[in-house]
């Protein structure tokens, strides 16, 4: 049995699209940055403290398979927002830039398997009624950098470069990859 260790109901549908086995498994972790880690080695960390703490929770020879999403403006790390004033700070600085969104995909059997998958995002120049319309009728609190590629956001996006499904949170391709060489039948 595989099982994916997500709360993200984004991630749920992405896996469904290339196998229905699996199982959720709701996991806590503290995802909070450590002293002089950079973002590659916290999304990297965070992934695999989500895989080993679902690994706790069921029988070590079934499949855990986990990930991290963080949006990197200038080499910080933007998180989800705490509320909607911070949400609309975020988009405010996402606004004539471009900026990363890293996915790590982990899969835990009897060995770890890891992906690191990287796109660039450019944002157009927005305006505050839009920054404000969007969190007002999305849900931006759940969400790395406050914004969803799949929703209203996309109107903010003038280009991108890389996976539009790691951009949502499970790069398929890459998933996909992983999970053949974890012996998963597809």
């Amino acid at each position: 049995m595989l099982y994916l260790a997500s709360k993200s109901p984004r991630r749920q549908l992405l896996l469904s699209k290339i196998t229905s086995n699996f199982r959720i498994l709701n996991t806590d972790i503290e995802e909070i940055p450590k002293a002089n880690e950079t973002p590659h080695e916290y999304i990297v960390r965070v992934a695999r403290d989500k895989a080993y703490a679902a690994r706790k929770l069921i029988n070590d020879n079934e499949l855990v398979i986990a990930a991290d999403t963080e949006v990197i403006l200038n080499g910080s790390i933007l998180g989800k927002p705490a509320d909607t004033s911070a949400a609309v700070s975020i988009l405010e600085k996402l606004s004539n830039t471009t900026h990363e969104v890293i996915t790590v995909v982990v899969i835990l059997g009897d060995e770890l398997y890891q992906v690191i998958n990287t796109n660039r995002v450019t944002f157009r120049k927005t305006t505050k009624e839009e920054r404000l319309w969007y969190c007002d009728n999305f849900s931006p609190l759940d969400k790395a950098g406050a914004y969803g590629i799949q929703d209203a956001a996309a109107a903010f996006i003038d280009r991108f470069e890389g996976s539009y499904s790691g951009v949502m949170g499970l790069p398929l391709f890459d998933t996909r990859e992983l999970l053949i060489k974890s012996g998963v039948p597809l």
